[in-house]
C-alpha cells in the first residue's frame, strides 16, 4: 500500500479545570491511542492539534503532549472548541494527522470517558492491536 494522509481522532473529558486533571485525561488518551495504533512512530506525525471546552484553560494540552518521549518535535496547536448550548463539557478533543502506508480503515479512533458519547460507533469495536496494520507510536 502506498503512503497517505490520515488523521487520528480522539477525546476525553476531564473531572476539573486543574492542571492535574488535565494531565490525568490527556495522558491517558494519548497512551490509549498508542496502544490502539501499535505501528505508528512518531516520526509519522505530520501534526496535532487539540481543542478545549471554553471551561477548560489551566494548562495547554500540546505542553503536556511534548512532554512524551519523541513528541518535543511534532508541531502541535491548541484551540478553544465552538461553544454549543448543551454540548459536552470539560472535553479535550484531538486531530493527529499521519503519514502512513495503511488504509483510514485500520486506524484507531480514541475516545474515552464521557467523550465515548460523542462518537459511539468509534468507541465499539475496531481494528485489534494485533492486527499486522494496526500502529505502534514509536520512535
Amino acid at each position: 500500500m502506498e503512503w497517505r494522509l490520515r488523521a487520528i481522532r480522539g477525546a476525553t473529558t476531564v473531572s476539573e479545570n486543574t492542571a492535574e486533571a488535565i494531565r490525568e485525561a490527556l495522558i491517558e488518551l494519548l497512551d490509549e491511542i498508542e496502544v490502539r495504533n501499535q505501528q505508528l512512530t512518531t516520526t509519522e506525525i505530520i501534526s496535532v492539534t487539540f481543542s478545549v471546552t471554553r471551561d477548560l484553560n489551566a494548562i495547554f494540552p500540546a505542553a503536556i503532549a511534548r512532554e512524551r518521549p519523541y513528541w518535543d518535535n511534532v508541531p502541535m496547536l491548541d484551540v478553544q472548541q465552538m461553544h454549543v448550548e448543551g454540548s459536552l463539557e470539560r472535553c479535550i478533543r484531538l486531530l493527529i494527522h499521519v503519514f502512513v502506508p495503511v488504509s483510514q480503515a485500520n486506524i484507531c479512533h480514541t475516545y474515552l470517558r464521557e467523550a465515548k458519547n460523542l462518537r459511539p460507533d468509534w468507541s465499539l469495536a475496531q481494528p485489534p492491536t494485533s492486527s499486522p496494520q494496526a500502529f505502534q507510536f514509536r520512535q
